[in-house]
């Protein structure tokens, strides 16, 4: 790793945020040797680099450009996602704030990569002063050419828009995005068809993480070949680790990707407060699966690892619980935000998740019963996988990851439970929530 800078994305460079520091550094040279090369080139570069999306779904970057479409009668546009609703998770404000250049260079790019005609960067509308600091950095950026006709003197021409959102979680989701933008209600699309053929008003359209698309300056410059070789094989670059909770040093780190979760909380985040146990993380934003305190020894930040542990990346949230955490009391704060959240446009959600919340304020109120236990997990697993987007997963995931890792939690709710009626989980739904 000692070739490798620890940090591609925020950069210790005071007041980089204006765009005379940005280009004394470097800035805005990776969209000139961008516009010197073809279309294809700058594709397979960013293929070259592996670079998966930063916001979640961890899909391949440069083959999800490739799904553009070269020729057509239509405009193209990118949406870049700085919704950011994720419970636990404020990576992305960060890049607003300390780094806004490299990421409109980013989405400048990506524009060129795609023959793209305007970038609408969405962003929650509770980011007000992340949103006047990007809007300076972009009108900064007109100023100079870097956006607008005719950029650097080339032929190439296209715009970048800020939208902001209106607090709906659901919006972080590609397709309801879009219909925001639209000026729709935030209902998800069923797909097919996909964005990249039917888009923002019927036109093809890409839609790309605020983080993902600020690693694609770094790309250009130093090579898709280099950047592979950053952390994880599988899963390169850095990440912007957003770590919440009882330590004793909350922030964002970035890092390379596959530290060790110990290692990020104990060396970079300080550690826990008063010394105390860790009872339980959330490694990836608040829809992940949860890990106990007693499995995290060799877990690593990256996809694969996460996985193979029986949870996810997400946006790499990380929310750290301390032993005298009452988990039964987060499921139900995460579970009535998720039912606050959703859009309503499928049963399974929008009655399930309700109904998870009824059941879990019967434990918090000590008026459930061990029925209770099999009736939350029955309703979370009918949930999974019946709604058109991945609110309803979201919703579902934490319930049942805590059920399995915490059953004696909910039991203590309702009492002491003689031996012999102690809870053996039927076949079924061990596999479904295991």
């Amino acid at each position: 790793m000692s070739d490798f800078p620890d940090k591609l994305l925020l950069p210790d460079i005071p007041n980089l945020h204006r765009i005379d520091v940005y280009e004394q550094h470097g800035g805005y040279a990776a969209i000139r040797k961008a516009l010197a090369m073809t279309t294809d080139a700058v594709i397979d570069e960013v293929k070259k680099s592996n670079l998966k999306g930063r916001g979640g779904a961890g899909f391949p970057t440069g083959l999800k450009w490739t799904f553009m479409p070269k020729q057509t009668s239509k405009p193209k546009y990118l949406c870049a996602n700085g919704d950011e609703g994720e419970p636990g998770t404020f990576k992305d404000r960060q890049i607003f704030e300390l780094n806004p250049h490299q990421f409109i260079e980013g989405c400048l790019i990506a524009s060129y990569a795609m023959g793209v005609r305007a970038t609408y960067v969405y962003i929650r509308g509770e980011y007000v002063k992340w949103i006047n600091i990007l809007q300076h950095a972009i009108d900064e950026a007109y100023a100079k050419n870097y956006i607008g006709n005719k950029i650097c003197g080339t032929n190439f021409s296209t715009d970048v828009y800020i939208v902001r959102g209106a607090g709906a979680y659901i919006c972080g989701e590609e397709s309801s995005l879009m219909n925001s933008i639209e000026g729709d209600r935030g209902y998800p699309r069923v797909k097919p068809p996909f964005p990249a053929q039917v888009g923002l008003w019927g036109c093809p359209t890409t839609i790309n993480n605020i983080e993902t698309l600020t690693n694609i300056p770094v790309i250009m410059n130093r090579g898709g070949d280099w950047y592979s070789k950053i952390g994880s094989s599988k899963h390169p670059g850095t990440l912007l680790y957003g770590i919440s909770g009882h330590v004793n040093k909350p922030g964002v780190y970035e890092l390379p990707t596959g530290v060790l979760l110990t290692d990020l909380i104990h060396k970079h985040a300080g550690g826990i407060h008063g010394g105390k146990k860790i009872k339980a993380v959330i490694p990836g934003g608040s829809s992940t699966m949860w890990l106990r305190g007693d499995e995290l020894e060799g877990v690593r930040m990256d996809a694969d690892s996460l996985k193979a542990a029986g949870t996810s990346i997400g946006t790499a949230g990380v929310i750290v619980m301390d032993e005298d955490t009452d988990v039964l009391k987060v499921l139900a704060r995460i579970t009535h935000f998720y039912h606050h959240e959703s859009c309503g446009q499928c049963t399974p959600c929008r009655e399930g998740c309700g109904w998870m919340e009824k059941i879990l304020k019967r434990f918090m109120s000590v008026d459930g019963n061990i029925e209770d236990i099999d009736l939350l997990l029955n309703v979370a697993n009918n949930i999974e996988g019946n709604t058109v987007c991945a609110l309803g997963d979201a919703a579902a995931w934490p319930v049942q990851s805590v059920i399995k890792k915490f059953r004696e939690e909910f039991e203590k709710r309702i009492g002491k439970i003689p031996a012999e009626n102690k809870y053996i989980p039927p076949p079924h739904l061990v596999a479904k929530s295991g």
